[in-house]
C-alpha cells in the first residue's frame, strides 16, 4: 500500500511537472508573439509615416534590448527579406511596392541616409542628369556629393552609390527634386554640366559629352553664367564652353561661358585630361585638341574601379 501511494505521489509529481513546463512554454510563446507583434507594428508604424528606412538609434529607442538582442533581431528581419541593411546602423523596410531586386532604390534612402549622418548633399553626375532628364540609359550607378570628408561608398551586388567629397557649393545651385517618398536634393542642370566636365576624367569625356548632348535642352543660360562664375574653374569653363561650342552647336550657352572669359588671360590647356598635350589649337577657348569626341552610352566599367578614391574640389 505504501509503495502504491508513493507510486501515485511520484506520478502527480511529473503530471503537475509537464503542466508546469506546457504553462511556461505558453507563457514564453506569448511574450515572443507579443515582441513579434511589436516589432512588425513599428516596421507598420514607419510606413505610416511616410517612412521607408530607420536607424539602429531608433530601434533602440523603442525596445528595451540589449544591443545584441536588437542586432540579432534585425538579422532576422532581414533574412526573412523584410529590410535591407544599407549602411551600417541604416536600414530600409522592403515591401513589393518599393523594392527592386531586394534593395530600395537609391532616390528613397539617400535623402534620410544623409540626415541620419548629418551630411549636406546633393545627387549629382549622371544621377542628376537622369533625373533631368537627360540619360539614354539609367546609370548603373548612383552619385551623391557630399562635404569633406565623404562617407564610405557603398558597393555591393544589389547597388553601388559613389560619395564623392567637396568643401563648398552654392546652395542656389541646388533643386529639390519630389520623390515618392520625400524631396532629394539634385544639383541644377547648370551646376551638373559644370561637375561633369570637372569629373570628366573619370565619368568618361566622350559619355559626358552625350549626357550634355541631352542635358542642353534644360541649362538656362542666365542661371549657367550664375553658377559657372561661383562654382567653376577658369579650365572647365573654357573646356565646357568649347564642347557647347564647337561640338554641340549650342551657340548661346557657349557664348554666355565666353562672356566670363574673354576678358581673362587664358593658357592653352587639352581638351582631354588622360591625353598628352598634343593636337590642333583652338585659338578661342584656348584648347589643345588632343582627342576626338566619339560619345558613347555608357559609363565604362574601368572609370568606376577609381571612384572608391576620394577627389576633393574646392569650390572657387
Amino acid at each position: 500500500m505504501q509503495i502504491y501511494t508513493e507510486n501515485v505521489y511520484i506520478c502527480k509529481l511529473h503530471f503537475f511537472s509537464f503542466i508546469n513546463v506546457i504553462a511556461l512554454y505558453s507563457i514564453g510563446m506569448e511574450i515572443i508573439k507579443k515582441e513579434q507583434n511589436k516589432w512588425n507594428n513599428f516596421f507598420i508604424d514607419l510606413r505610416k509615416q511616410g517612412k521607408h528606412t530607420f536607424t539602429f538609434d531608433e530601434v533602440r529607442k523603442n525596445f528595451n534590448l540589449s544591443e545584441q538582442s536588437i542586432s540579432q533581431e534585425l538579422y532576422r528581419y532581414s533574412v526573412k527579406k523584410q529590410i535591407i541593411i544599407i549602411r551600417k546602423g541604416f536600414y530600409g523596410i522592403l515591401t513589393p511596392e518599393t523594392e527592386i531586386g531586394g534593395m530600395l532604390p537609391p532616390d528613397m534612402f539617400v535623402d534620410a541616409l544623409m540626415k541620419s549622418l548629418d551630411k549636406p548633399y546633393y545627387v549629382a553626375l549622371f544621377s542628376a542628369a537622369a533625373l533631368h532628364g537627360a540619360a539614354h540609359q539609367q546609370p548603373m550607378v548612383y552619385f551623391v556629393i557630399t562635404q569633406t570628408p565623404s562617407p564610405r561608398s557603398i558597393r555591393n551586388k544589389k547597388m553601388t552609390l559613389f560619395f564623392v567629397s567637396k568643401k563648398l557649393w552654392e546652395p542656389f545651385a541646388i533643386e529639390k527634386k519630389k520623390t515618392r517618398v520625400g524631396y532629394l536634393n539634385v544639383s541644377s542642370p547648370e551646376l551638373t554640366s559644370i561637375d561633369l566636365i570637372y569629373y570628366s576624367k573619370k565619368c568618361g569625356l566622350n559619355h559626358v559629352v552625350t549626357v550634355l548632348q541631352e542635358l542642353v535642352d534644360v541649362i538656362r543660360p542666365s542661371m549657367l553664367k550664375k553658377v559657372a562664375k561661383t562654382s567653376a574653374e577658369i579650365p572647365v569653363i573654357q573646356r565646357l564652353g568649347y564642347i557647347f561650342d564647337r561640338i554641340l552647336n549650342e551657340e548661346k550657352l557657349a557664348e554666355t561661358l565666353y562672356q566670363i572669359l574673354h576678358n581673362k588671360t587664358l593658357s592653352f590647356i587639352p581638351l582631354s585630361t588622360e591625353k598628352k598635350k598634343k593636337g590642333a589649337l583652338d585659338d578661342k577657348w584656348k584648347i589643345i585638341i588632343n582627342t576626338e569626341i566619339d560619345p558613347d552610352f555608357m559609363i565604362p566599367e574601368y572609370y568606376l574601379r577609381d571612384w572608391n578614391k576620394q577627389v576633393q574640389w574646392q569650390t572657387t
